[in-house]
């Protein structure tokens, strides 16, 4: 099996994750998340499969996120605005997102990918 793996190449948490991965022999599809931004069905079927909370799923600290005061914003969007959102612009997606075929984590955080990828 191989983990679809959105990232963007100059972020150094996609960096760190990516050689995690590769130090732990783990097959992936490199997926450049501006250049290949999932789609608004990806996104959903992402988001569902993750358990997590949409918002988990913006990159908070992000140029764009600011500019568009979407802080202030998310509390009174609904999903489908949220995820029309996220689709148009890969730079407001929270990275790296490794998809598995049960599995979808958000950013990068060592234990997780251990708990998560290793099997693999």
């Amino acid at each position: 099996m191989s983990l679809d793996f959105y990232w963007y190449p100059k972020c150094g948490t996609c960096r760190k994750a990516k050689k995690w991965l590769e130090e732990h022999n783990v097959n992936f599809n490199e997926i450049h998340i501006v250049e290949n931004p999932p789609s608004k069905e990806e996104l959903s079927s992402l988001y569902k499969k993750s358990g997590l909370e949409l918002k988990k799923f913006f990159n908070t600290s992000g140029q764009k996120y600011r500019e568009l005061g979407l802080k202030d914003r998310l509390a009174t969007m609904s999903e489908e605005e949220m995820i029309e959102i996220l689709s148009s612009d890969g730079m407001l997606i929270k990275r790296p997102i490794a998809v598995g075929e049960k599995t979808v984590t958000v950013g990068f955080k060592e234990e997780q990918y251990a708990e998560n990828w290793e099997i693999l």
